[in-house]
This record gives structure tokens, sequence and C-alpha cells, in this order.
């Protein structure tokens, strides 16, 4: 059994004590093991064994389609994509359950979870969408080519400071919220408002502050999500969807990669990408996969692998996030995993599916010794290590509806034991209503983030700048790539954000708008940021699974790019 977190002040959080106390009963008790599946959504058992009446039925399939047009697109994405914390339907969980169940979660919905009931849909016309989603198990979401833009301006009422959206989003804008900035739960309801992608237009590009450069690094690549630089400095990048990691070296005179290289294929969903040991002869490549961690054996220079995956620990799963990062301590002993929550609000008290969930958790390099470092995280999907301090540093996209500006997402230092809140609190002594009367020990336990970001940005992977190619004021700050919101009026993140630190013990809360422009005046997207690295040269790359491209930002004083101001 993992070990518990410490309380801040030396104690467990007496909630995760019982909850721990209480699987280890069950499993003694001869109950089912949390690891082992569940069912989908809390789906009753005898949902498993319901045999879908359409099956085989192509006109089915295309009634389903329609259907889903009509129903699911703007919160799943017109492909069955998903889009911020909101599901893809074309793979995962949705693929692999059993039909029955499938057709009673579209009946009964989830209110924590932000899905409403279908039940008034009639029987015949939800089996119909269950057979569309089947019929997708197959096709590869990247294939169908995101429309042309269209549209005029949006028009909308301006936010409400410190809160904002896209529209107010310009390098270099600085925003601050505070704990006290927050408004009351359902002060606003809760939007759905999933993207509309769009190809991006001859004219759009990201937007940066002047003086930087902004190059297109890379482009025709499947979903690439975390991108991480290893000591000799070739750039490592997870094409999740794809199933494989990818690496470029070098640097051409127009700012593309020389080479380009498929370095391991066959990973379920890889995402976190870590070096082991630290330093600058690491003999293994860990990947967070959704559920597991593997490793494959590596020589510096590697650009392809030479050995086969090999198992380290298996993780938690069974749907919901399935986002893994990784990141090793400076001395190279605690390997720490991110593992974001089954649901939006699930109670861990009583929903097995949340069994170790929603935390970071450590383990020794072998794999052993696992354990929860830091708790009450809903999905900790970014992670990186202060190399000033030593100390970890998490990303975090918080819960859903509650309303347009609840709850935050936030980065923040992550302390050993500390606990932050998910699902019963948030942002310090805030008690979600949905949980109202649970726990009040954890009351004044709930750690408040460093960084409040705006709610619903998605935020993903962080990283620290240390190099020269910036200028001095740059150095030791944070970057973050902001996936951007799917339920939230008028929307907000598709950027990213620097962190000014200033070198200072203790951050002061504000983040700066540094590259934008992904979203078009209309509120069709063409971009979605998810990871940041520093190039060995000093640049800054950033992944973007909105156009399957990896962008670099540079720093030359003068240098101007189409489409920049």
């Amino acid at each position: 059994m993992a070990a518990l977190p410490a309380h801040r002040r030396g104690h467990p959080p007496a909630a995760i004590l019982l909850s721990a106390l209480l699987a280890m009963a069950a499993r003694a008790a001869g109950a089912a093991d949390p690891a082992e599946p569940v069912p989908f959504h809390g789906a009753p058992t005898e949902a498993a064994g319901w045999a879908n009446p359409l099956t085989g039925d192509s006109q089915a399939v295309a009634a389903g389609a329609a259907l889903y047009a009509q129903h699911c697109a703007a919160c799943h994405g017109q492909s069955a994509q998903g889009s911020g914390n909101v599901p893809s339907l074309a793979q995962g969980s949705a693929q692999t359950v059993p039909a029955g169940e499938l057709f009673w979660f579209i009946g009964h919905g989830s209110v924590g979870d932000g899905m409403p009931s279908f039940d008034s849909l009639p029987e015949q016309q939800r089996w119909q969408v269950v057979s569309y989603l089947q019929s997708l198990q197959a096709r590869a979401v990247n294939a169908v080519a995101p429309p042309q833009a269209s549209g005029s301006p949006l028009e909308a009422p301006p936010p409400v400071p410190p809160f904002t959206d896209f529209r107010y989003e310009v390098p270099g804008a600085t925003h601050h919220i505070t704990a006290s900035d927050l408004p009351l739960p359902f002060a606003t309801q809760s939007a759905s408002n999933s993207p509309t992608m769009v190809a991006r237009p001859a004219d759009a590009w990201p937007k940066a502050l002047p003086g930087f450069r902004v190059n297109l690094y890379a482009s025709g690549l499947v979903t690439p999500r975390v991108i991480r630089v290893a000591p000799n400095g070739d750039v490592f990048v997870a094409e999740s969807d794809a199933g494989q990691l990818r690496v470029f070296r070098g640097l051409k005179p127009d700012g593309t990669p020389a080479r380009s290289s498929v370095f391991a294929r066959g990973l379920n969903r890889p995402y976190g990408i870590a070096f082991y040991p630290t330093g600058a002869n690491p003999r293994w490549v860990y990947i967070g996969a959704a559920d597991a961690v593997v490793r494959i054996r590596y020589r510096r220079g590697d650009l392809r692998a030479r050995t086969r995956v090999e198992h380290v620990l298996d993780l938690p799963f069974g749907g919901g996030h399935w986002t893994r990062d990784l990141q090793f301590s400076p001395d190279g002993s605690t390997l720490f995993i991110a593992v974001g929550s089954f649901s939006n609000v699930d109670d861990p008290d009583t929903s097995p599916s949340e069994h170790l969930r929603a935390n970071i958790l450590a383990a020794d390099p072998e794999g052993t010794h696992l354990r929860v470092f830091a708790s009450g995280i809903r999905n900790p999907s970014g992670l990186a290590i202060d190399p000033s301090s030593g100390d970890l540093w998490c990303s975090v996209n918080e819960r859903d509806a509650l309303g347009d500006n609840l709850v935050p997402d936030y980065i923040t230092r992550v302390q050993a034991g500390g606990f932050y809140g998910w699902p019963w609190w948030y942002i310090g002594a805030h008690q979600d209503p949905r949980h109202a009367g649970k726990h009040p020990e954890l009351e004044h336990a709930t750690i408040v983030p460093d960084i409040l970001l705006q709610p619903h940005n998605a935020s993903l992977q962080i990283t620290f700048y240390e190099g020269d190619g910036f200028p001095p004021e740059y150095r030791g700050d944070l970057f973050a790539a902001e996936h951007g919101s799917w339920n939230k009026g008028v929307r907000t993140g598709y950027e990213v954000i620097r962190i000014p630190l200033h070198q200072a013990d203790r951050p002061s809360g504000e983040y700066q708008d540094f590259l934008t422009g992904f979203v078009l005046p209309s509120g069709e997207v063409w971009g979605r940021p998810v990871g940041v690295a520093r190039a060995p040269d000093g640049a800054l790359l950033v992944t973007d699974d909105g156009s399957n491209s990896i962008w670099r930002v540079s720093y030359t004083a003068a240098a101007r790019m189409p489409g920049q101001n």
C-alpha cells in the first residue's frame, strides 16, 4: 500500500487516512482491488451485459452522428476529440467500456462532472449515439481537416477584473488574482463553450512582445504534448494520440530542426518524459503513459530506441484525466508522478475510482516505495523542478461547474504532505457546496496556491527558464502553457504565460501574457499550447496540439515575423 501524505503540520488529513483505511479493510475482506477496472462512471453492474441492439447497422451509425452533432459536439468536439477537461470519446475509456455502460451514462449523466442527462432521448436514439461512438474506434481524430475560419468579431460584455478573456490577453499584460477575489459558487451559470477548431489562416501567427521572434519549428505532428530537452540538446516530444515519442536534433538557419526521428512507438498515450539518472549521461528515458510508468534504455545521442519498453510501475487508471507528467528530484532518488482525478468532484471517501488519484505520487527510480507526496490536487498536469531551490512545482486544472469564474486553475510550489483541497475545499477555506458540511477539519489545512490563474484555463506544462537567450530579467522565471477553456462563457487561455519570480523567495502571485494570438477575433481557435521547454540555444519551444505544430520563440531585439504586432 502507498504511504500516506503527512499534513503540513505533521499529521495526515483525516479524510485521506480514513479513505486509505477503508480501502485496506476492503482488500482484507476480499473486495475488488481499486486498481481493477470499475464500471464506467458508476454504472450498475447489469449495464455491462446490455447488448447494443443496433450493432452493425450503418443507418444507426449515421443517425447517431446527427444526434451527436446536435447534443454532444458542443462539449466533446466535432470529431469527438475532447477539449480542456472534457474527455475524448474517440479514444480512451469511452472506446473500451461495454456498450451498455455507455448507454446507461448517456441517460443518467453526472451533475458533478457537468454531463447532463439525456434520459429524454428515446432508447433507440441513445443506442444510435452509442453506435456512432463505437464506430470511431478505428478513426484517427486528426485525419479530418479542420474547417476554414469564418465569422464576425465576437461581441460580449467585457470581463470584470481581475478576470479576463482572450480579447484582453496581450503580450506583456499583467494579471493578479487573489483568494479574496473569488465570487460565490453559482454566481453565474456554468457554460459549455468548447472551441471551434479551424485551420490557421494565412495571416494568423502567435504574437509576442517586440524584440521576440516566433517561427514555425515543426508541423504535421500528431497531438504534440509534453516537450523536454535531453542533456545533449536533443528535443523529445510526446505525440500522445500516435502513441510515440519523437526526437529532433540540431537547428537549421530557418529555425527548423536538422533531423527528426521517431524514438519509440506503441506507447499508451505517452505524456511525461524524464531522463535518468539526472546529469549529463542518463541511461534511461522514463515515460508517463496513461496507465503506467515505463522506461527505455538510452545512450546519449540515441535517435531510436535500442531496446524494448520496460515496465516500471502501474498507475491508477480507468477513465478521467490521463496525463501523467514526470520529474526526478535533483538528486535522482525520487520519481514524482502526476495523477489526475477520475472525475470533476467525486468524493474519494465513497468513489473507488478515485483511489490514489488527484495526487502527486512519489516512488523510487525502480518503481518501489510508491507513496503520496501531496494530495487534493485535481489534475496536476505539469511538473517542474526549480533549479535554484530544488523545489517541486506543479500546474493544476481545477474543478468545473461552479460558474464562469470558479475555480481558478493554479501554479504552485508543492509542499511535501501538503493538501490542496480537492474535492471538499478549494483555494484555502472555500468549501465546495456540492460537499457542504464534509470534512470541516480540512478547512484550515487546505493550502492556498502561489499563483492563481484564470478559471478553466487548462494550465498544462511548465518550465523554468535557465539560459541566456532572453533578456536577463527572464532568467529563473516560470513559463506555462494554457491549453484554453471549454466551459467559460467567453474563452480564456490559449496562450503561454510568464510568471516573473524576480529571484525572490516567494512569488508575488502575478503572471503575464507572453505568447498569444491562437484565438481569432470571432472566437474560433486555431492553436492550443500544451508544452514548453527551453531549447539549447535559449529559445522557448511551444507545442501546439491544435495546429499539430511546435513554435520557437527567440529574442533578437528587432526581428519580426508575419502576423506579429
